[in-house]
């Protein structure tokens, strides 16, 4: 039975409860405590204070602060001459900026969820839709009403199709003519002023905000962290605003919060000027809905609103975009680091607070019963959860990471303030996905040392839970000393230096060691379930790891063969190449030409050396015959056990992988004519979302030079690509 439920512009997304929202239930910084003291005295007469980089109080978890991206650093006009010795400059920068900021209402009245939607006096910058997310609405916001966004965007194509009608051209020409340099649309349907209230909210151009009640405004979150391996003080949110909240209208229970990413600087931002370029807003727009189609666990991805007139200075001149991403929560293992700082630590950053243990019970008394919703204890009944958060975290981590490896997936940056508290891929950066098998591959240019090389992601993320569990040691030793029951208010106060020593200890003694072995368990189990997911194997046999799965990945490696490509390829393998050769005391040519197709999945055949790599490869489909026999009995049901195993195998294995070349190519289109090039955006988001399609008309040998433009493309986008690109490393900056 479907749900019907009613669908809504933007601004009258329905709030949680107040007991969901964030923001009235952790401290916010108490130099704006409130939405009211925020939208009616910080954005009117000192706005300054949400834009320069300063150390929150040590009892902050938030700060309140609102969408503004502009060049930075701002260009404030002079004062004239004949006035510089009379103007207040410190005020002359405050009316700027309140010039700029969210201070006018934009309606007389607020949306039935009390929200009124807020716009500055002077900013109306172009703004561009270029991208949005079917499945990302499909899954996380059903009830979003997104007007004509989509009949604007056009028609996903990869090329201009003869098929497109002179009318449906013509439709497309005369909305991007109505779109017109401001970015604003002089269609006035009903339909376009929803979509163009979704472009304005996802722009950072207008801001839903409420002083009433309890009020509500965007926030950004305060964390810490260790990058690469140093500890870095204070970081916190530098260009992300989670704008929104909203009840899934039919999972109950669930909330999802939208968050603006490079809408502009906040307190955390240090130097930087807190906007995102179009590059790294594809990059990760493209990937978080690759991933979730990989059944990785990952914040999602709603939507990008190109600014081509906002400048951004990277290694060369850019343009901004920014990017919308949902999750359930986007708390880090950083969060708790910043109440609970590794003391003695001598490091290069913008400094550290002091710690504020009180400030870490609420935290986590809040992740435990509002974001993870443990059920094995009671908070409320004094039950004792910091060891239950910690192995939650890590059970949820280690999940994440199995699904990494057994994908193929790098991440690039897997500092502890880029692990995320739900176990959710967070922050994508120089990711990639692995080309040609190399288990010591840097996806990262500026990981020189190799930290978060593909092979070492497993150890960052116990490195990233031992950080977890030493900023909660003292909470959960102070809760073995009161009998596994949970602290109270004020639990910190007072304590001596050797109490804190001593719960600190007790914690490490009684929860590491169990810490550890949860990880390498749960990702080990989950590993070798993926794995076997990978080849269509349902028993679970122990020693798969040892005799199926290593062997294939060494040959893999000492082969140069294409990782996801030799995955897929080994669909077509029948046991009967192996058994009927047997039977006539040789190999058959099926297995032979079976063998020559893995074997042209590498992009070095001049270096192959065909007559060992044969033999490998024959040596290792015995084994895997082997395997495959031991469980017949679990696919007796199957007419056709060969073919259901072939469905299986390419239900589990991409066809289409987003590699770097291709995902290079893309960005110079958007980046060269957004207006088409978003087509092309949305066609590989599009394939992102099916990764498993048999798109460009896969097992047809028909050649490339017939086939339909389209078709033929999207066999293009399905290759290894360019030898120059494979193993591309990425840059840090975006």
């Amino acid at each position: 039975m479907t749900t019907k439920f009613a669908k809504v512009p933007i601004s009258a997304l329905p709030l949680p409860p107040p007991s969901h929202i964030l923001t009235h239930n952790l401290t916010p910084d108490p130099n704006e405590p409130t939405p009211s003291d925020f939208i009616h005295n910080v954005l009117q007469n000192r706005p300054s204070i949400q834009r320069r980089a300063r150390l929150l109080p040590g009892e902050a978890h938030f700060t309140y602060v609102s969408p503004m991206p502009l060049e930075f650093p701002y260009q404030v006009p002079p004062i004239p001459p004949s006035e510089t010795d009379t103007v207040d400059k410190a005020a002359y920068i405050e009316k700027w900026l309140r010039a700029h900021e969210a201070t006018i209402p934009a309606e007389t009245s607020p949306s039935p969820n009390g929200l009124t939607k807020w716009v500055s006096q002077v900013r109306d910058e172009k703004r561009v839709l270029v991208g949005l997310s079917e499945t990302c609405l499909r899954d996380c916001l059903p009830h979003l009403d997104v007007g004509d966004a989509f009949a604007v965007l056009g028609r996903p194509a990869l090329v201009p199709s003869s098929s497109d009608s002179n009318s449906e051209i013509g439709a497309e020409a005369g909305e991007e003519a109505r779109v017109g340099d401001l970015g604003q649309d002089a269609d006035t349907s009903p339909a376009a002023r929803v979509r163009q209230e979704l472009v304005d909210v996802l722009s950072g151009h207008a801001v839903l905000m409420s002083a009433d009640g309890q009020g509500y405004a965007p926030w950004s979150l305060r964390y810490s962290g260790h990058q690469f391996g140093s500890w870095a003080g204070q970081l916190g949110d530098g260009r992300a605003m989670s704008i929104l909240s909203t009840l899934h209208p039919v999972e109950r229970g669930v909330t999802y919060e939208l968050q603006l990413k490079g809408a502009g600087r906040t307190p955390f931002s240090r130097t930087a000027d807190g906007l995102a370029v179009l590059r790294s807003s594809i990059r990760e727009f493209l990937c978080s809905e690759a991933m979730h189609a990989l059944s990785i666990p990952t914040t999602r991805s709603l939507s990008l609103v190109y600014l081509p007139e906002l400048p951004v200075i990277r290694e060369r001149i850019e343009r901004a975009c920014i990017f919308t991403r949902v999750a359930e929560s986007f708390i880090r293992i950083g969060n708790f680091e910043a109440l609970s700082p590794p003391t003695k630590m001598f490091f290069f950053g913008g400094g550290q607070q002091d710690a504020d243990y009180d400030a870490s019970r609420i935290l986590g008394e809040y992740i435990v019963k509002k974001v993870l919703k443990l059920e094995t204890v009671n908070v409320d009944a004094g039950d004792a959860w910091g060891k239950v958060l910690v192995f939650e975290v890590t059970r949820r981590n280690a999940r994440m990471v199995a699904a990494w490896q057994a994908y193929g997936f790098m991440h690039g940056v897997i500092n502890t303030d880029n692990v995320s508290i739900m176990g959710l891929t967070i922050d994508y950066g120089p990711y990639a996905f692995m080309d040609v098998f190399d288990p010591y591959h840097i996806c990262n240019h500026s990981d020189s040392e190799g930290r978060y090389a593909y092979m070492h992601q497993p150890n960052m993320i116990v490195y990233a839970c031992r950080a977890l569990l030493n900023a909660l040691a003292p909470l959960i030793g102070a809760e073995i000393s009161l009998g596994n029951k949970a602290v109270k208010q004020g639990w910190a106060a007072d304590v001596s230096s050797d109490t804190f020593q001593s719960w600190r200890t007790t914690a490490l003694e009684e929860t590491q060691s169990e810490m550890e072995r949860i990880l390498q368990e749960t990702c080990a189990v989950e590993y070798n379930h993926l794995l076997r997911k990978r080849l269509a194997l349902r028993l679970k046999v122990d020693t798969d790891q040892s005799a199926i799965f290593q062997p294939l990945l060494d040959m893999m490696e000492r082969q140069r063969l294409d990782f996801h490509g030799t995955f897929r390829k080994l669909s077509g393998f029948r046991r009967g190449m192996v058994r009927d050769g047997e039977e006539r005391g040789g190999r058959t040519h099926d297995l032979g030409a079976f063998v020559g197709g893995l074997l042209q999945g590498t992009p070095e055949p001049d270096q192959l050396d065909y007559a060992r790599a044969t033999e490998e490869w024959l040596e290792w489909l015995e084994n895997y015959a082997d395997r495959i026999d031991r469980e017949a009995s679990e696919w007796a049901g199957e007419p056709d056990y060969d073919a259901a195993r072939e469905r299986a195998v390419k239900a589990a294995n991409p066809r289409f992988v987003l590699r770097q070349w291709l995902l290079e190519e893309v960005i110079k289109k958007v980046e060269t004519d957004p207006m088409t090039g978003r087509r092309v955006l949305a066609k590989v988001m599009e394939m992102a979302c099916s990764p498993f399609e048999p798109w460009g008309a896969e097992g047809d040998d028909t050649p490339d030079s017939a086939l339909d433009p389209e078709i033929r493309e999207e066999r293009r986008y399905c290759g290894m690509g360019e030898k120059r690109l494979l193993g591309f490393q990425c840059s840090c900056s975006s």
